[in-house]
C-alpha cells in the first residue's frame, strides 16, 4: 500500500481529524477498568488476573511500535492505520469470543497481545505525518492526536458502563460489549484510513509542509547509537512511571488518603477523581505541547519533571490534611504525564530531524513499556507492604512517593544532558539517505 499523496490544494488541517479518528479509539484502553469487576464477577478472576489484558496491550504497545516503527515509516501512515485497525478490532471480537465461550486465556490473547498490537501500531501511525505537515508547530500538530489518546477513555468510560447495564455484567453481556466495541471502532477507525493524507514536496504544494527532510536528519537504526536518544528515553520513562503510579490506583488512593478525616471520600466521589484525572491528561496532551512550541522542548521537560517532583513532595507532606491540595496536586502531575507522551515526537524531530522520526519514536516508547510495569509495581506493591504491616490511609503511600521524587529528578539530570547530535551520526544528503533506506530495507 503506497502512502497517499495530497493532491493540490488539500488542506493540511484534514490530517488531524484522521489522526484523532484512530487515537480516540485506541484510547479505549484506559477505560479497560470498566470491564474488570464484571469480569471478576462473571469468569472468577482475581484484580491481578483481571488487570492482565491492560498490562499485556501496553507491554504489546511499546513493543509493536518499537519494532513496527520502521515499517511505519517505509509503507506510510495509510498502511500503518490499516493495521491498527485490523489488529485493534479484531482484539475486541476474540475477546468477545473468548467471553462467550468463558474462556479468559482468549481475552488476554485477543485484548492484551492482538489489541496491543493495534495499540502500538495504531498510535505512532500519524505522527511522522504530522510532523511533516506542521514543521512550524510540531507540537501542537502531534498534541492533538495524542490528546486523542488520553480522552479516549471519556467516551469509551460511559459508553462501556452503559452497555454493560444494557446487556448485563454476565460472562454473555460482557461479550456483546466486547463485539459492538469491535464493530463500532472498526468504523470509525476506517474515517482515519481513508481521510490521511502525506504531503507534497514539490515546491508550492501547501506552503508550510516543506521540504520534509531539512536539516540534519539522523536514521531510526543510527538514532538508538547516540546518547540523545537514551537520555530522551529515561526522560519518557521517569515521566511515565510518575504519572501512571497515580494514574494506576486513584481512585482507592484518593480514598485511602482521607478515610481517617472527617470529610471520606465516596466511591462515586472517587469516580469523579479519575474522570478528571482523564481530563487533566487529554488537556495535557495539547496544552503543554503547545507550550512546547513556544519555550522549547528542553524547557517544558524542566516544568514536567521538577514542578513534577515539588507536586509529589506536596501530596506527600500536606495531601492528606487538605482535599482541594490533594486533587490539584494530581491533575497536575497528570496534564504532565499527558503532555510528556505528546511533546517526546516534537522532541525526537528537533534532535533526529524528520527523517525516520515515526520509527525512533517507535523504539523509544519501550519506555512506556517499562514506565507501565514500573509505576503501578511501586505503588502497589509498597502499599501492600505497609498495608501488611498495620499502616493505613496516607502512611501506605509515603515511601512509594518519595521514590516517585527520585526518578523524577533522574529525568530531570537526564534532560539537562541531552545535547545535539553529533555530526558523525547524520545522514550526509538525501542521496545518501535514499541508498541508506534502501541498505536498511533489504537487511530487514
Amino acid at each position: 500500500m503506497s502512502p497517499p499523496v495530497a493532491p493540490p490544494g488539500w488542506s493540511r488541517w484534514l490530517v488531524p481529524p484522521a489522526a484523532l479518528s484512530v487515537h480516540l479509539s485506541i484510547g479505549q484502553a484506559y477505560a479497560w477498568s470498566v470491564f474488570k469487576p464484571p469480569l471478576e464477577s462473571a469468569l472468577g478472576l482475581s484484580g491481578t488476573q483481571s488487570a492482565l489484558p491492560f498490562q499485556l496491550g501496553i507491554v504489546m504497545l511499546g513493543l509493536s511500535a518499537a519494532f513496527g516503527g520502521t515499517l511505519v515509516e517505509r509503507n506510510g501512515p495509510r498502511w500503518a492505520m490499516t493495521v491498527a485497525l485490523i489488529c485493534f478490532s479484531s482484539g475486541f471480537l476474540l475477546s468477545a469470543l473468548g467471553a462467550s465461550l468463558e474462556q479468559y486465556w482468549l481475552i488476554v490473547l485477543g485484548y492484551g497481545f492482538v489489541g496491543g498490537i493495534g495499540l502500538g501500531i495504531g498510535y505512532i501511525s500519524p505522527v511522522s505525518t504530522l510532523i511533516k505537515w506542521f514543521p512550524d508547530r510540531p507540537g501542537m500538530a502531534t498534541g492533538i492526536a495524542i490528546m486523542g489518546f488520553g480522552g479516549g477513555a471519556l467516551i469509551a468510560s460511559p459508553w462501556s458502563a452503559q452497555m454493560l447495564e444494557s446487556f448485563g455484567g454476565d460472562s454473555t453481556g460482557i461479550a456483546l460489549a466486547f463485539l459492538v466495541h469491535g464493530l463500532s471502532y472498526a468504523v470509525f477507525m476506517l474515517l482515519g484510513v481513508l481521510l490521511v493524507r502525506v504531503p507534497r514536496h514539490a515546491p508550492g504544494a501547501e506552503g508550510t509542509a516543506r521540504q520534509a527532510h531539512t536539516g540534519p536528519q539522523v536514521s531510526a537504526k543510527q538514532a538508538i547509537r547516540t546518547p540523545q536518544f537514551w537520555l530522551l528515553w529515561l526522560v519518557l520513562c521517569m515521566n511515565v512511571t510518575a504519572g501512571i503510579g497515580i494514574l494506576e490506583k486513584a481512585a482507592p488512593m484518593i480514598t485511602d488518603f482521607f478515610a481517617d478525616t472527617s470529610t471520606p471520600v465516596s466511591v462515586t466521589a472517587a469516580a469523579g477523581f479519575v474522570a478528571l484525572l482523564s481530563a487533566a491528561n487529554m488537556a495535557g496532551r495539547i496544552g503543554w505541547s503547545s507550550t512546547s512550541d513556544l519555550i522549547g522542548r528542553k524547557n517544558i521537560y524542566r516544568v514536567y519533571l521538577g514542578v513534577g517532583a515539588l507536586m509529589y513532595a506536596l501530596i506527600a507532606l500536606f495531601g492528606d490534611s487538605s482535599k482541594p491540595l490533594f486533587i490539584l496536586c494530581a491533575l497536575v502531575i497528570l496534564s504532565f504525564y499527558g503532555g510528556g507522551f505528546a511533546t517526546i515526537p516534537a522532541y525526537l524531530k528537533d534532535l533526529f530531524g524528520t527523517y525516520q522520526v515515526g520509527a525512533i519514536h517507535g523504539r523509544l516508547l519501550t519506555a512506556w513499556s517499562t514506565a507501565g510495569v514500573l509505576g503501578p509495581l511501586i505503588v502497589n506493591w509498597i502499599a501492600d507492604r505497609q498495608e501488611e504491616a498495620g499502616r493505613h490511609g496516607a502512611s501506605l503511600y509515603g515511601l512509594s512517593f518519595v521514590i516517585m521524587i527520585g526518578l523524577l529528578v533522574v529525568g530531570f539530570v537526564a534532560n539537562e544532558l541531552v545535547r545535539p547530535v553529533d555530526p558523525r551520526h547524520h545522514v550526509p544528503a538525501p542521496k545518501e539517505a535514499a541508498r541508506v533506506e534502501r541498505q536498511q530495507s533489504e537487511s530487514a
